[in-house]
């Protein structure tokens, strides 16, 4: 029997060895508020996928040649707590191995363990946050590693640009900074949000992309939708710059609640997923720069280790 690969690409292109893209899906939806599913996301993600032509019109490239290699899911859902630290070992061992990781989920919260793999493995990292929601809470429904909690660590710890945002709570304020947080309804009366934006990143870049970030006209299968987002051709055309002018060293994509009579989320979420690869490996010389930037040294240190005491959780 054929062993499973992403959007069933040739064997010749899903070994691990070969493969300059390592995709771990993250099936886990423990604390999630409104509408459950998201554990259902990357199944969804990955039959999509097999069903999408792998020739990029816009670019003439197929991304999948430089190979993919599909992870075993990461199925800890014991705790948000346990989960974020199978995510976070997981990711890590696989930078170590030198590839570009990227991670497909479930829930938001997978996002803390990527993030913190990430950081501790790359020099001034930026994480472009792109979702609805300002997921700023220290702490929610007695847990740090809640999806209302997503990016509060990396607010703490990286350089956080937030983009999208239309629904947060009041507390999120006192956490936010404002300067580098681009709200949906300013972005839509000034297109100048797209350079202003990437200007304030640093060479580092870690993408975590919530799905609800898209308008629900065009994404309506995640879990609390938001409505006054991004469409499609902005969104790519943010992501393509973001790509050619900053060093992304790996994205995440999240909250996909698939629903079995509406299709085009899960496509759209595959097609979104081939996108930023193909933004990626656009360049000759994308992987070098990968290498180049990757710090080896920065493995050995827990730079937030305060945030794994067991004390806090």
């Amino acid at each position: 029997m054929k062993t499973k690969t992403y959007a069933g690409i040739e064997d010749q292109y899903s070994k691990l060895d070969s493969s300059k893209i390592v995709l771990i899906p993250v099936p886990y939806d423990g604390t999630s508020t409104w509408q459950k599913g998201a554990d259902q996301g990357p199944e969804a993600f990955l039959n999509a996928s097999e069903n999408m032509e792998l020739y990029d019109i816009e670019t003439e490239t197929e991304v999948y040649k430089q190979g993919v290699y599909l992870a075993e899911p990461v199925t800890e859902n014991s705790s948000p707590e346990q989960m974020v630290d199978a995510v976070h070992k997981t990711a890590k061992t696989y930078i170590k191995k030198n590839k570009f990781v990227t991670t497909f989920g479930g829930e938001h919260s997978i996002s803390i363990g990527t993030i913190r793999a990430f950081n501790e493995c790359f020099d001034n990292l930026t994480v472009l946050q792109i979702d609805a929601h300002a997921d700023l809470r220290k702490e929610y429904q007695g847990s740090r590693c809640n999806h209302a909690c997503a990016v509060y660590e990396a607010s703490q710890t990286t350089n956080l640009i937030q983009v999208g945002i239309r629904s947060m709570d009041v507390m999120e304020t006192t956490v936010m900074d404002t300067e580098k947080a681009y709200f949906a309804h300013e972005m839509a009366e000034d297109d100048s949000w797209m350079d202003s934006a990437i200007d304030q990143m640093t060479d580092n870049v870690y993408i975590t992309f919530d799905l609800d970030a898209f308008d629900p006209s065009i994404m309506p299968s995640t879990g609390t939708p938001e409505p006054g987002g991004l469409l499609w051709y902005e969104t790519i055309e943010f992501l393509r710059q973001v790509f050619e002018e900053k060093n992304v060293v790996g994205f995440d994509i999240v909250e996909l609640c698939p629903n079995p009579k509406e299709k085009s989320s899960d496509f759209l979420a595959a097609k979104l997923y081939y996108k930023m690869l193909t933004y990626k490996f656009l360049n000759d010389d994308a992987d070098d720069d990968f290498d180049n930037n990757f710090n080896a040294s920065k493995i050995a240190n827990n730079k937030v280790s305060k945030f794994n005491d067991d004390d806090d959780n």
